[in-house]
């Protein structure tokens, strides 16, 4: 099995390999159009990878190839390969793929009060995952879905425990779903923007949260966001997506203080950095993420990059190159000096 480093810069076995990875999702007119092309990223045990972009860059459909979910979507993976620890996931019958996820591979989605069923208490839903995935019969099921929301730090979780989600807040849905994907203790966490839509102290509380879970268990997180300010708190590699493929990955460290691609310059650049001074507006990229099937010839950031050399870079698709730090997608990146964010 492979191997990679930790947060502590220990090796440690490689829990999820992702190689070329494409998937499609069939247009309005029926035809076939990639939305993910040839994307590759690794994790390993005990390390937390970002997987950062605007949206519409392609971050949630990849995880949902991770999980085996693009056909519940409407979706299809066309080529490459997802692997966990070692073993080959791209051809798993359904009935594999089920005892998998959540066991092996816990996922936080988008929106946690959409995923949790108004029917059924919180209880009744983490317990439920429980007996599934760990075999226990009804009362330690229920015991250990009380132990989990101890564990993520609901108050009263003996109480609570029999209360329905349209009790919770968003916050406190957030912690449920953190503990049910716990509960079964899965290798490898994949996060979906588990922050948006909460507020800053929230926000801060569920990233705390995240890290001692981390810290306890020792499990792989994949960090879904568009939000870098997050991701330089809880993220020791960086992966960066522009338009279904990776445009750049590193260390948090490198892409932060010396980006090596356009694209990645400007998201640090609209993060808030303390001690600016003066009143100047946050900088932006103008224009948009170009909708799949729309891509650009050449370099398809050329139409956003104030550093793009017409006759190259919408001519010419850039590979991404690997170099010492990671590696860039940019025909240009040898030439540019590129500013990351304030050294502190």
């Amino acid at each position: 099995m492979a191997v990679t480093t930790d947060e502590a810069g220990q090796r440690q076995p490689q829990l999820l390999r992702v190689r070329d990875l494409t998937v499609q999702f069939r247009a309005a007119q029926r035809e076939w159009v990639t939305v993910v092309d040839g994307v590759s990223f690794d994790v390993g045990a005990g390390e937390s990878v970002a997987l950062v972009g605007e949206s519409g860059s392609g971050k949630t459909v990849s995880s949902l190839a991770v999980m085996g979910l693009t056909g519940n979507t409407g979706g299809r993976m066309c080529g490459g390969s997802v692997e966990f620890e070692g073993r080959d996931l791209t051809a798993l019958p359904a009935r594999e793929w089920r005892k998998l996820r959540g066991s092996g591979i816990g996922m936080i989605f988008q929106q946690p009060i959409r995923s949790l069923d108004p029917a059924f208490t919180v209880g009744d839903q983490i317990a439920e995952s429980v007996r599934r995935h760990l075999g226990l019969d009804r009362r330690a099921a229920r015991a250990r879905a009380v132990e989990m929301l101890d564990m993520v730090q609901v108050a009263r979780a003996a109480e609570r425990v029999r209360e329905y989600p349209h009790a919770f807040s968003g916050g406190m849905c957030q912690r449920v779903m953190i503990a049910m994907v716990m509960a079964c203790n899965p290798r490898l966490l994949i996060a979906d923007e588990p922050t948006t839509a909460l507020d800053v102290t929230v926000q801060e509380t569920i990233l705390q949260l995240l890290r001692d879970l981390q810290a306890q268990t020792g499990i792989g997180l994949l960090f879904i966001t568009h939000d870098l300010a997050v991701v330089a708190e809880l993220c020791r590699r960086v992966v960066v997506m522009y338009a279904g493929e990776v445009i750049e990955q590193g260390s948090a460290e490198d892409i932060f203080y010396a980006p090596g691609h356009p694209y990645t310059a400007g998201l640090l650049a609209s993060i808030p950095q303390p001690g600016r001074r003066g009143s100047r507006r946050l900088a932006a990229i103008e224009g948009r993420v170009p909708v799949a099937g729309e891509w650009p010839a050449g370099c398809r950031f050329h139409e956003r990059c104030a550093h793009a050399r017409t006759g190259l870079c919408d001519h010419t698709h850039p590979a991404l190159v690997a170099t010492d730090r990671g590696g860039a997608r940019c025909l240009r990146t040898a030439d540019l000096e590129l500013t990351g964010v304030r050294q502190p």
